[in-house]
This record gives C-alpha cells, sequence and structure tokens, in this order.
C-alpha cells in the first residue's frame, strides 16, 4: 500500500470513528479517549481497541457505541476486513466472541439480556442528543444580538445563513441542523427549524421554561461527561483532554462553563 493511498485511508477511518457517539453525552468516542487504537494494516485490514473508563461501564452504552463503530468501519470505502475488541470490560469476552463469530450486536444483545428494546434506547439518547444541540445553538444566536421572535421565525435558509457566537455554538450548528432533519425530515421551505422533539414549534412565551429544562439536560450530561472523563484519566492516568472541558470541581464549585468545542481525535 503505497503512503499516499494509507494516508488517505487513514484520514477516512478518523473522519468515520469521530461520526460515533457516546449515546449518553453526545460526544464522540473519539474525543472520550475510548478508542485505544484504530490501525489500518498492510493487507489493508482494520484493527480497534475500544476501553471505557471502568470495567463496570453500562454493557447498554458499550453495545450502542460498539454497533456504531462497526457501521463506521463497514462504511469505508474499502470495505477492509476488519477486527473491534473491547479491552478491559466485565462483558469483553462475550462481546469480542460475537464479534469474531459474525454475529450482530442486536443477536449478542439479546443473548446476554433479554429482551431490553435497543431501539427504544437508541431513541431516547437520541432526543436529548437534539435538546443538547438545540440549547447550543439558541444560545449563540441570542449571544449574535438576535432577539427570540427572530431567531424562532427562522427558516432552513436563515439558520445556514445565521451567525452564531461562541465555540459550543458554532460547533453545533451542523450537528443541530442534521439532529432536525433526522427527526423532523418533511420541513419544507419557509417552516421554522426550532421545533420540539414532538415536533411543536417554539414560541416566545414558553422559550424561557423550554430553556431551562435544556439547562438543567445539558448540565447533567456535562457532568456525566466530567465523571468519564475523569474515571478514565484516573485508572488509565494517560487520557489527553482538551483545555476548557468542565471537571468534577467545577461542578462542584457550581462554575461550570459552557461545554467546549470537539476537536476529534484518534489515537493510530
Amino acid at each position: 500500500m503505497s503512503a499516499s493511498l494509507r494516508g488517505h485511508r487513514q484520514a477516512e477511518l478518523r473522519r468515520r470513528l469521530s461520526e460515533v457517539n457516546d449515546p449518553e453525552l453526545d460526544e464522540p468516542v473519539t474525543n472520550m479517549g475510548f478508542v485505544e487504537r484504530a490501525e489500518i494494516l498492510d493487507d489493508a485490514g482494520v484493527e480497534i481497541e475500544f476501553r471505557l473508563p471502568t470495567y463496570w461501564c453500562s454493557p447498554n452504552f458499550a453495545f450502542l457505541m460498539l454497533d456504531g463503530v462497526r457501521e463506521a468501519l463497514e462504511a469505508l470505502s474499502w470495505k477492509p476486513a476488519y477486527r473491534i475488541q473491547l479491552q478491559d470490560h466485565m462483558f469483553a469476552d462475550e462481546v469480542n466472541r460475537g464479534i469474531a463469530a459474525g454475529k450482530s450486536f442486536g443477536q449478542i444483545f439479546g443473548e446476554m439480556t433479554g429482551d431490553l428494546d435497543l431501539t427504544a434506547l437508541r431513541e431516547t439518547f437520541r432526543a436529548k442528543a437534539y435538546k443538547r444541540r438545540q440549547e447550543a445553538v439558541l444560545l449563540g444566536l441570542r449571544k449574535a444580538g438576535l432577539g427570540d421572535d427572530a431567531v424562532l421565525a427562522m427558516d432552513l435558509a436563515a439558520f445556514d445563513a445565521a451567525q452564531l457566537v461562541g465555540p459550543d455554538a458554532v460547533a453545533q450548528k451542523p450537528r443541530y441542523r442534521q439532529a432536525l432533519l433526522e427527526r423532523h425530515p418533511h420541513i419544507g421551505r419557509g417552516d421554522g427549524v426550532f421545533l420540539t422533539w414532538e415536533g411543536e414549534p417554539l414560541t416566545a412565551a414558553s422559550l424561557a421554561s423550554y430553556l431551562r429544562d435544556l439547562r438543567s439536560l445539558r448540565i447533567n450530561m456535562e457532568f456525566n461527561g466530567a465523571l468519564c472523563r475523569g474515571l478514565k484519566q484516573t485508572r488509565y492516568k494517560q487520557a489527553d483532554f482538551a483545555d476548557g472541558e468542565p471537571t468534577l470541581v467545577d461542578f462542584i464549585l457550581d462554575r461550570v462553563p459552557p461545554a467546549a468545542g470537539n476537536v476529534p481525535a484518534v489515537n493510530s
């Protein structure tokens, strides 16, 4: 394999993996440091080593993330053979045997946990991610000086042209657009882009109360993210985290800053 081709494929691999999110935190697994190794072999196959913050991390979340990794690898343009290894987890052996045997994650999950509905679990996390992204965008438009009536009247064209203030808002703008169109694919020209998860248009009268609810959701997600980072850093003493992300001390002292923008990084 030429150096040029390897570089092109490595970039594609990084991009695909950076699109896999921790379902509870709505942050890329690459940013969280969960991808320990992502290597393209000489025969063009791919090996992934995946490690979570603790031995007992919820198997439900682990399966959802690993299923996302599997989908990311199957979407690679050169269709490689691949091997995914979950490390240091209470169900690592079962999961890794299932992958090696060619079983789907749905089959592995069903064998180990019975009738738990992964579809419903995915939907719950999709709703949280939608709201988290939406709040960042709404606050970024407010910081840019737009009034609530102007914000809530935006259609897709106005939204795409809008300038937001703040790194989190800028980072979440395309992610909110993606989540919006996935959830409400029938939005047409002239339709407002700020809808509840259920599809109701936001109104100026209800916005303050709505944003309070979204803030509570964000703080909970950020706390869980800080906890995950702290546990992983303590466990492995090697995690490298971006500056500006809240720590547990920030939550204890009530000085949580807005969530920092994400910069994908994959160990290779």
